[in-house]
């Protein structure tokens, strides 16, 4: 009965937000992580970062389990496979602006995927399926299955494009120059079956994201803002703004497990959480590093990890809050 009521009293809310600090830290990078992702099944997570490395953990001990280097090709973008142990990741070097299939077990190269001609800046996996989708600077959308070398669709964009696809992977979103394009994953030849606007904002798009539920989008832009949109309807629910970031760098956002809050990151190095609902920033932290850091939200867990010049497990702080309190 406890750990019911325990898994009760934790649902999210602005008071566990605003209690919520830094656990864990990781301080042996010394260079920008670029990438984290979380495997939805194990206690896995993964990073990368400019030091060209590929780290595992396990997130229940919050310990590395294992670097990987990729001097090679650079890393840039890291996800999970369907299995904990092997990832896709993109290259970061300058000449080689392939996909890779990477056993982190035996570090073994499984499969390559070429076809862009510049880097990649958007890498999704369909969920529990093996198609994946990316992005790049060279204006392109391909649409890939992990088991054939050869990309399985390509769509052109104008503009540097942001992709996703949503938790059942059915529909995939692709975002550039002020608008979100729906595609339906089985018939995306025949184009977009709606077009969202973002309120004006033409500001080159960063990350797009679905809820869990995949009831909503965010869509993160260069200018330092984080829309939220309805998913069915397009309808803009809220518009957060933060300090723009510049060059190269990515503002990065993401919702919470239950779609109630999105934190996000800023060009100052700062993270801040905003209510969907109220539209209200909530919590804001500062110190996490420099730069604009990348954000992810564990599965199901009321953690998320902030990555920037170091790693930060950013859990509740169950003293702060006085329903704990009373019962210790």
């Amino acid at each position: 009965m406890v750990e019911r009521e325990d898994r009760v009293s934790l649902e999210l809310s602005e008071e566990i937000i605003q209690s919520m600090e830094p656990g864990a830290v990781f301080r042996d990078y010394n260079c920008r992580i670029s990438s984290i992702d979380f495997h939805k099944t194990s206690t896995c997570m993964v990073t990368a970062s400019d030091d060209d490395s590929i780290r595992l953990y396990d997130v229940a001990s919050a310990t590395c389990l294992k670097t990987i280097n990729s001097k090679k090709y650079g890393v840039d973008l890291v996800c999970f496979t369907s299995h904990p142990t092997t990832v896709i990741y993109s290259s970061r070097n300058g000449w080689d602006d392939s996909l890779r299939l990477l056993s982190l077990h035996d570090n073994k190269y499984l499969r390559y995927f070429k076809g862009h001609h510049d880097r990649v800046v958007s890498l999704s996996l369909c969920s529990g399926g093996e198609c994946f989708i990316s992005g790049s600077l060279d204006r392109t959308v391909l649409l890939w299955d992990q088991r054939v070398e050869k990309c399985q669709g390509l769509l052109r964009v104008q503009g540097r494009p942001a992709a996703a696809y949503d938790d059942q992977g059915l529909i995939f979103a692709i975002a550039f120059g002020g608008y979100i394009r729906m595609f339906d994953a089985r018939m995306y030849e025949k184009g977009p079956f709606e077009i969202f606007s973002v309120g004006g904002d033409l500001s080159e798009a960063n990350v797009v994201k679905f809820s869990n539920d995949g009831r909503l989008m965010l869509l993160t832009t260069m200018d330092g803002f984080i829309h939220v949109l309805d998913s069915f309807r397009g309808t803009l629910l809220s518009t957060f703004s933060v300090k723009p970031v510049a060059g190269e760098s990515t503002l990065d956002a993401a919702f919470s497990p239950e779609g109630m809050f999105v934190v996000s990151g800023s060009g100052d190095g700062s993270t801040h959480a905003w209510g969907v609902r109220s539209g209200k920033q909530v919590h804001s932290w500062m110190g996490l590093g420099s730069e604009p850091p990348v954000i992810k939200w564990g599965p199901g867990s009321p953690m998320f990890v902030t990555g920037s010049s170091e790693l930060a497990f950013v859990i509740p702080d169950l003293s702060k809050l006085p329903a704990y309190a009373i019962r210790k």
